[in-house]
């Protein structure tokens, strides 16, 4: 079936839009970086490494307990990427704000891996395992009448408990200390019930199969919109939609449209994520035999209509959004994390490339410029690793 951003794409070229030479997302990124570095970096390190120490006193079970750490030392760019979200925070809630989000962050990536995890019930076991992370950011906190504690899967004597709950309730406190977390609360919970809806359902398909989850997509009207391929993706990308309102919610002056918008435009980049992420890690899932997201494209013209349909729609939606050029600048900057990826290589990777490179050309060239220094940087950080391992003291020498 051809989605309905393809059809849309073909059949009103009017809605396709250019970038152009805009200058201004250049100078987000700039203000960005100034931000980040000296108020953002320090506070997501310290949150990292406190997570990291808390991780063998909340997580019982040594099977999970390896989860957690691997998840916190692996994925830490995660965290570091959504906090860059709050670089758009005032300077005295600035802080709060990059809390909440690590929080939510870390609490989004472990439940990714522990909803891998076989289940018999899969569906069940998913919504049981979210359940703390859908109330996190609840105006009503966790399911109305319902104890913490209470929560099936994540009760007192679960193995992990403490530590969902621990994140969860971070979350949950600092958030509500934000000025506007009232008026974009209703906007954030249903984005994070969204994300878990979809991450539950997506882990389900090897045991349940796709028809599942195309009969819960196409019951959203956003879906109707974006496809339900899109949507889904979107969905499942949504934690970021939901850092990007927390914020928001840290300056007193956001409104509940501009909240609205905020949320329209990373519904539209989350799609994008996981479907770059699924097209640069085609070669391991494959090899793994593990079928990724893009296996509900058909074709692979049918991936490349659609992902060029859907980063002109989100380069739409971010121009809409209150601080436009940031947004915009975050779109740029996904996109250009995933085309530097080793496996934007690969053969049936580079027509995506080319097409989603081009969309957003100008624009993206800076940020595609850093994620390759960095990428470069990395590579030879490991290289350096691996020589200075290999090299043995010489019996004899100077300190022999």
């Amino acid at each position: 079936m051809r989605s309905t951003t393809a059809t849309a794409y073909a059949k009103a070229p009017e809605r396709r839009l250019g970038p152009g030479a805009r200058t201004g997302p250049v100078r987000a990124l700039v203000a960005a970086n100034a931000r980040f570095w000296p108020t953002v970096a320090p506070v997501v390190n310290r949150e990292l490494g406190h997570w990291t120490a808390r991780v063998p006193l909340l997580v019982s079970d040594p099977a999970l307990r390896r989860l957690a750490s691997r998840k916190l030392e692996d994925e830490r760019f995660n965290s570091e990427v959504a906090a860059t979200l709050a670089t758009l925070a005032p300077h005295p809630t600035r802080g709060a704000a990059i809390q909440a989000i690590v929080a939510l962050e870390l609490l989004f990536d472990y439940l990714d891996g522990r909803t891998e995890l076989p289940s018999a019930d899969p569906l069940g076991e998913g919504e049981r395992l979210y359940a703390q992370f859908t109330s996190a950011l609840s105006p009503s906190g966790p399911h109305e009448g319902e104890r913490e504690s209470e929560v099936p899967g994540v009760g007192r004597d679960a193995a992990d408990g403490p530590y969902i709950r621990a994140l969860a309730e971070r979350a949950r406190v600092l958030s509500r200390g934000l000025p506007a977390f009232a008026t974009v609360a209703a906007i954030a919970s249903a984005a994070t019930r969204r994300c878990a809806e979809a991450q539950v359902r997506l882990h389900a398909t090897s045991a349940l199969g796709d028809a599942q989850l195309e009969r819960w997509a196409e019951g959203h009207e956003q879906a109707a919109v974006l496809g339900w391929r899109e949507f889904t993706g979107g969905c499942a990308s949504s934690v970021l939609a939901a850092h990007a309102l927390l914020a928001a919610a840290a300056d007193p002056a956001t409104d509940v449209q501009a909240a609205r918008r905020i949320d329209d435009a990373y519904l539209a980049i989350g799609g994008l994520i996981t479907m770059l992420d699924s097209l640069v890690d085609h070669g391991s899932d494959t090899a793994r035999g593990e079928p990724g997201f893009i296996r509900l494209f058909g074709q692979p013209r049918e991936l490349g209509l659609s992902i060029r349909a859907l980063t002109r729609e989100a380069l739409a939606r971010a121009r809409e959004a209150p601080h436009a050029d940031h947004h915009e600048m975050t779109l740029a900057g996904v996109v250009a994390y995933y085309t530097s990826h080793p496996g934007a290589r690969e053969a049936h990777a580079r027509g995506v490339v080319r097409i989603v490179r081009g969309e957003l050309s100008p624009t993206i060239w800076p940020s595609l410029a850093v994620m390759v220094g960095w990428r470069s940087a990395k590579r030879a950080r490991r290289l350096l690793v691996t020589a200075t391992s290999r090299v043995k003291p010489v019996a004899g020498g100077p300190h022999g």
